[in-house]
């Protein structure tokens, strides 16, 4: 998350929100949000609710969640997610902020708010 934190304004600049799922509890996120001074949403998921729904892998072996990266439009189409086998398979920031701009590409132009 830290990785996230240096480059939150690029993803801000982008159109994104960033926001972080985990296996924790709300207190818990609280507190890591709190310790950390996270400037994005922290959803904590202890059910699993969310990791079923995005297909987010769990291996005991390695302690738990596997990484998994989602864009989410803002219609709430998933457009883009990477799953990682272990944690050094996160993808860079830069590659994640070129995604959002190949998809920005992608939208159809609307109209200026008058």
């Amino acid at each position: 998350m830290a990785q996230l934190r240096l480059d939150h304004p690029l993803f801000v600049t982008a159109g994104a929100e960033i926001v972080v799922v985990g296996p924790d509890t709300a207190d818990a996120f609280r507190a890591y949000w709190a310790e950390h001074d996270l400037p994005f949403l922290g959803l904590p998921d202890p059910e699993h609710k969310v990791l079923r729904l995005f297909g987010q892998e769990v291996n005991l072996f390695k302690l738990g969640r596997m990484p998994a990266q989602v864009i989410v439009d803002r219609q709430g189409t998933a457009r883009y997610a990477h799953y990682g086998h272990s944690m050094s398979e996160i993808p860079e920031n830069a590659e994640i902020l070129q995604i959002l701009r190949d998809l920005r590409q992608e939208e159809p132009s609307r109209p200026e708010p008058s």
